[in-house]
């Protein structure tokens, strides 16, 4: 069983926004498989069941607390954190990129370094979605929290169905096997 986890935020207002692209991916994910999103109080989050496979997972915490909601799937699905797979944006990608990590730190990502605090590990696999660094002069937070320009919108698109495309790989073929495959791919 794997735990599939989307960063963002629970509000409408940031829905569409660059910070929310992990929230995005389990959204389209769930519905090209036809999930529905429940409210899990006790677990603060808002979860979607995947066969057998996954939980996927969208904490209502709000970013900058993700690891709370992630903790208490962890501790009461008995998941290991080898099997906990976070989906977040990373302004040090270009739009159009994505990579699939094993482990790592946070990169300054304060939902990352939540989960990572809470859970007393960065071991755990991730998938960086490119979002890329604001312009010169302008805010980082009004930045993460502002939606993709017009050109990157179909750029971000291809972008989330071959993230879901290596999901579904990675229950298939193993993570190793899955970030050969996907870490060299070229989308534009």
């Amino acid at each position: 069983m794997w735990l599939i986890c989307g960063l963002g935020n629970p509000e409408e207002k940031y829905e569409n926004t660059r910070h929310n692209i992990g929230f995005k991916v389990l959204d389209c994910f769930a519905e090209k498989h036809n999930l529905k999103f429940k409210p899990f109080k006790e677990f603060k989050s808002l979860a979607a069941f995947y066969n057998s496979q996954a939980i996927l997972v969208k904490p209502l915490t709000y970013m900058n607390f993700s690891g709370e909601a992630v903790k208490k799937w962890i501790e009461k699905q008995k998941i290991e954190p080898q099997r906990l797979l976070l989906i977040y944006d990373d302004m040090d990608l270009a739009v159009g990129r994505f990579k699939i990590l094993p482990k790592g730190g946070s990169g300054g990502h304060k939902g990352v370094q939540s989960v990572i605090e809470a859970l007393g590990t960065s071991e755990f696999p991730r998938i960086k979605i490119g979002i890329s660094r604001p312009s010169s002069g302008e805010d980082f937070k009004e930045y993460v929290l502002s939606p993709f320009k017009k050109e990157e919108k179909e750029i971000i698109e291809k972008v989330i169905n071959w993230v879901i495309k290596a999901i579904e790989e990675l229950f298939e073929i193993g993570l190793l096997k899955t970030m050969t495959k996907y870490n060299s791919l070229k989308i534009i």
